[in-house]
């Protein structure tokens, strides 16, 4: 099983941008999709954006389609989520999450990382 660390959160004002990172020990990340999801106090964790390891396929919630890109990189075994144009309601925990390469974008993850932090102030 991949384990998956999770860096890159703080505090940012709104308008700015964050890039997190996740990085893979274990073994690669390949074979695998890979997901950010969110989670703010009193809501339920929701989807943020996903992508295929090998061929590099992407899907993005609409909250935050074309604000946020996820990418990767084989060479570092990490994937990210670049974060542009901020608002205070993206603030949440942040976690990266992993599944098997096949099946849907937004659901069936069973490996989960710990959360970085994302605070967006007004």
């Amino acid at each position: 099983q991949v384990q998956l660390d999770e860096s890159g959160g703080g505090l940012v004002q709104a308008g700015d941008s964050l890039r997190l990172s996740c990085a893979a020990s274990g073994r690669t990340f390949s074979g695998y999709t890979l997901g950010w999801f969110r989670q703010s106090p009193g809501k339920e964790r929701e989807f943020v954006a996903a992508i295929r390891w090998s061929g590099g396929s992407t899907y993005y919630a609409d909250s935050v389609k074309g604000r946020f890109t996820i990418s990767r990189d084989g060479a570092k075994n990490t994937v990210y989520l670049e974060m542009n144009s901020l608002k205070p309601e993206d603030t949440a925990v942040y976690y990266c999450a992993a599944k098997s390469y096949s099946g849907s974008f937004t659901s069936g993850y069973w490996n989960w990382g710990q959360g970085t932090q994302v605070t967006v102030s007004s």
